[in-house]
């Protein structure tokens, strides 16, 4: 009987020691054995410490603190032994301890810095979308800003300046950006935790985490998203770019770059010559069409309320930045809405 629970205590311990590593290799930490997805793209950081929860069949289970999920299976040569002078984080020797699994998942958490713990969304690469697992289908929702403002008199964004002097902004003229939304549309709140969530929820989005957007991209967010004055870009990126695949700067990147195809485009002619008259999804299709290659129309639908478009959905794929390719890969859909008025600037 002594030697049975000896037995079984060394077992027990033997489950539960796990070792603390640096890597020797940025490799990617896959959700799985098979490594056929990683969420977030996240690569090994030379400067992190990674417990290695199981060893099985050449790969390691370890745990990211911050990721969701935690548990990532790499290849055993991401820990191989290196030379003390090949460590880039100049430590004398890599240290290792054994820590229980129950206290290394005690101190995770999902943490909404994506910059934390690991290196992702990395960009040496030829083919910039190898270097990334971007969603893989997208929704890109456009919104008619006058139309918006018909319902939502009370936003920042929808309220002019007395010195404006009849001058038209770029938002009366043109599509805008509402967001950039992953599918399938369950595919929301990528590792963000529960108190961002409720926040969020809450619409108490002034609250929301900062997203560290660069001077460039948050000026030229500015200019296609007026929305940015009540913190819709925090809002989308908190429930929708989490999913994305990449960081903030990218995500807003990739939907600004299609916002301006959109309006650069024959479709933003038909548009900003017809404010105040009504076209049909008939004619919205054939000018996608003339404008992104033959087939584009069926990936748009039309969004209306009280008679007014209120925005177009974009049905897209991923790894191009040109919008017409993103059409032709994404999913022919149906649209409600037939016809609708162009909406012209004031209530």
């Amino acid at each position: 009987m002594n030697k049975l629970l000896i037995t079984f205590i060394l077992l027990s311990v033997s489950l539960i020691a796990r070792e603390e590593l640096f890597p020797t290799q940025e490799c990617p930490a896959f959700n799985n054995m098979k490594h056929t997805q990683n969420t977030h793209s996240v690569h090994l950081d030379f400067t992190e410490k990674y417990t290695i929860l199981q060893h099985h069949k050449g790969q390691n289970l370890i745990l990211i603190k911050g990721e969701q999920p935690a548990q990532r299976w790499v290849d055993d040569e991401c820990f191989s032994k290196r030379p003390e002078s090949s460590n880039p984080i100049n430590v004398k020797r890599v240290e290792s301890r054994v820590v229980s699994i129950d206290d290394a998942l005690s101190k995770s958490s999902i943490s909404t810095d994506l910059k934390k713990h690991t290196k992702k969304y990395k960009n040496n690469y030829t083919n910039k979308y190898e270097a990334e697992n971007i969603s893989k289908q997208n929704l890109l929702a456009l919104s008619w800003h006058n139309a918006f403002c018909e319902t939502h008199r009370y936003k920042k964004e929808c309220k002019r300046s007395m010195f404006s002097f009849g001058r038209a902004k770029y938002s009366e003229k043109h599509f805008v950006l509402h967001g950039l939304w992953p599918q399938p549309k369950s595919k929301i709140y990528c590792g963000v935790d529960s108190h961002t969530v409720t926040m969020d929820k809450h619409k108490q989005w002034n609250r929301l985490p900062d997203l560290g957007l660069s001077d460039e991209i948050r000026k030229r967010l500015q200019k296609v998203m007026p929305g940015i004055s009540s913190n819709l870009h925090k809002h989308e990126w908190i429930k929708h770019g989490t999913c994305y695949g990449t960081d903030a700067n990218r995500y807003y990147e990739d939907a600004i770059n299609m916002v301006e195809q959109v309006n650069d485009s024959k479709v933003g002619d038909f548009f900003t010559k017809h404010i105040g008259k009504r076209v049909t999804l008939q004619q919205v299709r054939a000018v996608f069409d003339r404008s992104f290659g033959l087939g584009s129309g069926k990936r748009v639908e039309l969004k209306c309320n009280k008679g007014l478009i209120t925005e177009l959905w974009l049905h897209l794929g991923s790894g191009s930045d040109a919008l017409g390719t993103l059409l032709k890969q994404g999913k022919q859909t149906r649209s409600h809405c037939q016809s609708g008025l162009v909406d012209k600037a004031g209530f």
